[in-house]
């Protein structure tokens, strides 16, 4: 059965940082890519990150280039992404999924629960 626990989300002041990780069962990252997505009240989901760790692959959407950063530990089958410098506006719940490297969440085969990350001023 494949699955993907999250967690690391978490209140935090603008300017700090978090890092989240995706505990993958099931698959391993030769089989899928992982992705970063994000969902604030009221608006869409957000490809925020992918990586494609078969072909060292990654993608970062604008408005995080620069400040976070994804990252794989193979021998864990555990994703991460490391959130620095967080902004008031990067407030969303986030998930991880397994698919292809692409930002289209419609292309991804499976989700994890999600978690918050508040980031206050």
């Amino acid at each position: 059965e494949v699955q993907l626990v999250e967690s690391g989300g978490g209140l935090v002041q603008a300017g700090g940082s978090l890092r989240l990780s995706c505990a993958a069962s099931g698959f391993t990252f030769d089989d899928y890519a992982i992705g970063w997505f994000r969902q604030a009240p009221g608006k869409e989901r957000e490809g925020v990150s992918c990586i494609n760790s078969k072909n060292g692959t990654t993608y970062y959407a604008d408005s995080v280039k620069g400040r976070f950063t994804i990252s794989s530990d193979n021998a864990k089958n555990t994703m991460y992404l490391q959130m620095n410098n967080l902004k008031v506006e990067d407030t969303a719940v986030y998930y991880c999924a397994a698919g292809p490297c692409v930002t289209a969440a419609e292309e991804y085969d499976y989700w994890s629960q999600g978690t918050q990350v508040t980031v206050s001023s």
